[in-house]
């Protein structure tokens, strides 16, 4: 008679080694799976994190512009912000503000300065007097309405055609600073130097003292350090040329916000005082750049 085998209710040990290194590998799978999605959790936290401390920035630096406007033109003598690039701190939130205030009647506006005023402004931020005449003679002829070269050199048509630009001049206004950056001998430091002290909205030949920086001070031929100093001084209420004023009402603003975690937003305008047909608006903006940084 056959023997039957027995069976004792256990699988044999090649069974039970592949059904333990399956059960390891799905341990191993769901424990990758949830870090996967732990990790993903994370990201999109840090990210709406990021991008709400952004918005809370820029809305900070944006409220900055808006109390400065408010301050510029306060008919309270000992609550107005003078336009001359003070530093101004103000805390809205949880925000640090810091906010810098220029009449733009105090830069060298570029469509209406002279050929001294140009190059003496760039002999202040550090170019030898011969390259800086060079240069400001380009910008003449960027602007003029002719075709002639300046006296002292220039650049027309012929001379950006010689550098293989595709362009020439303009023979016509500056319609921004930045367009500065397309003269011939330009390059981007000295534009990056330049640029703060330019405006195309004042249509003045000579800056006011009033509101002009130390470097166009100097290409004024006017001693920075004592002009600013006298600027500076604490005066008496009631005191002859105690205060500036609230300024010609066009104004480039810089409105810087901090959070505490280290977000910075910075908005720079530049803004001409009175209704600009918007409701609500007390300004006309010219000019706007705005950006969150993490810092």
């Amino acid at each position: 008679m056959a023997m039957r085998p027995r069976f004792h209710g256990s699988l044999p040990r090649t069974a039970s080694g592949a059904a333990l290194l399956l059960v390891l590998w799905l341990i191993a799978l769901l424990t990758a799976v949830v870090g996967a999605f732990a990790m993903l959790a994370r990201v999109e936290y840090l990210q709406g994190r990021t991008l709400s401390q952004g918005v809370v920035a820029d809305q900070a630096a944006r409220a900055g512009l808006e109390y400065a406007m408010t301050r510029v033109v306060d008919l309270d003598q000992s609550r107005q912000w003078l336009p001359d690039g003070r530093e101004y701190a103000w805390r809205f939130g949880d925000a640090d503000v810091t906010i810098l205030i220029v009449d733009e009647s105090g830069k060298v506006d570029i469509n209406a300065a002279d050929l001294d005023l140009l190059a003496g402004l760039m002999q202040a931020v550090g170019v030898e007097r011969q390259p800086a005449r060079k240069l400001a003679t380009a910008i003449l002829d960027w602007r003029d309405p002719d075709s002639l070269t300046q006296i002292e050199g220039g650049a027309e048509d012929g001379d950006y055609a010689s550098e293989d630009l595709p362009y020439g001049a303009k023979d016509a206004p500056f319609e921004t600073v930045a367009e500065l950056q397309l003269v011939l001998g330009m390059t981007p430091e000295l534009f990056a130097k330049l640029a703060p002290h330019l405006t195309v909205y004042s249509g003045q030949g000579r800056p006011s003292e009033q509101y002009a920086s130390a470097e166009v001070l100097q290409a004024l031929g006017i001693d920075p350090e004592r002009t600013l100093a006298e600027r500076r001084r604490p005066r008496q209420p009631g005191e002859a040329g105690a205060l500036v004023g609230a300024g010609t009402g066009t104004y480039s603003i810089d409105s810087r916000a901090r959070l505490r975690g280290g977000r910075v937003s910075v908005l720079r305008a530049v803004v001409r005082a009175g209704n600009s047909g918007l409701p609500g608006s007390a300004y006309t903006p010219l000019r706007w750049e705005e950006g969150a940084v993490l810092r």
